[in-house]
């Protein structure tokens, strides 16, 4: 059985289904009560679990990754939303110096199974601090698990798995992906870090995650009218990265092009390429290229579509990957 949803609406299912199944549960966040968040995520779930599951906290998110810490030590299993992703960086100190090493600090004797769910990416024409990419600086942080859905399906099943974990997990929701519309089933297929090829192809890998994986597939299909049969693989999980089933398909077509929104410069694409030129050298036809944001603050809204990656710009990388 599948349900056609929003990716919106699978985010409020799973929440739902997971206040439903342990009373542990909590939700923490910005408005996300009786307003049910400014993207409606948490929509009737205050109305239908009581504020003392899901509670409408101060504008501070320092206090409330410190208020979550505090709850997992307590036996909770916090989810924290961020309401947009540039409001992140005051509680970055928590997550990072706390969140992410209190399992190391304890010796494995203590859990933080605290889900921080975050909005982010552009194209939805908001002002400054609402559509930024910063994922390589969590993916960067031993201690925690990073991850990115990109479509309705993996959007419930892979937020259901995150509040699951006994990690913690930073879930990062592409924001204007939020009311695409897919098919969720009733089972989440494969495990939680695992890459899924979404197009099969010969001829160039193209590498994504998030917002930028339905560019991909719209790159691939326009590349296909040239004769050129590109594979998109979804990445889903950045820490850990699934890497077995990316080198598994740059061995079958020899070429890559990571796409992401956040900047090139040290961004998640560096990483992918060294390590995968590493593990792939003697099968590569060219070099792995990257495309991605321009190396600047995150533009007004005006000209954001000039610093988002898009169609034109992936098939330019293929272009060049072919040259070679």
């Amino acid at each position: 059985m599948t349900t056609q949803l929003s990716i919106a609406k699978a985010l409020n299912e799973a929440l739902r289904k997971s206040l439903e199944n342990d009373p542990k549960t909590v939700l923490m966040g910005e408005d996300i009560g009786k307003l049910g968040g400014v993207f409606r995520i948490t929509d009737g779930l205050q109305k239908d679990f009581g504020d003392d599951r899901v509670i409408d906290t101060p504008l501070a998110e320092s206090g409330i990754m410190g208020t979550a810490i505090g709850l997992a030590l307590r036996g909770y299993r916090p989810v924290v939303e961020i309401q947009f992703d540039g409001f992140v960086y005051p509680a970055f100190d928590q997550i990072v110096t706390q969140l992410a090493k209190m399992h190391a600090r304890a010796l494995g004797h203590v859990k933080m199974p605290i889900t921080v769910r975050i909005p982010y990416g552009g194209g939805i024409g908001a002002v400054e601090h609402h559509s930024e990419s910063h994922e390589a600086y969590f993916a960067h942080t031993a201690g925690l698990r990073v991850v990115s859905p990109s479509n309705a399906h993996d959007a419930h099943w892979m937020l259901r798995q995150s509040i699951e974990s006994d990690d913690p997990v930073i879930f990062l929701e592409p924001k204007r992906r939020y009311w695409d519309k897919g098919e969720v089933g009733d089972d989440p297929l494969i495990p939680l870090h695992s890459a899924r090829v979404v197009r099969q192809g010969t001829d160039a890998t193209l590498i994504a995650y998030g917002p930028m994986v339905k560019v991909c597939q719209e790159a691939a299909a326009a590349a296909e009218q040239d004769g050129r049969r590109l594979e998109v693989v979804d990445l889903r999980s950045l820490s850990p990265v699934d890497f077995a089933t990316v080198e598994e398909s740059l061995k079958r077509t020899g070429r890559g092009i990571v796409v992401h929104e956040a900047p090139v410069f040290m961004g998640m694409g560096a990483e992918l390429a060294a390590r995968l030129t590493e593990k792939c050298f003697y099968h590569l036809e060219a070099p792995i290229l990257r495309v991605g944001g321009y190396f600047a603050p995150y533009p007004p809204s005006r000209v954001e579509e000039t610093f988002l990656p898009d169609l034109d710009r992936v098939l330019d990388a293929v272009d060049r990957a072919m040259a070679f």
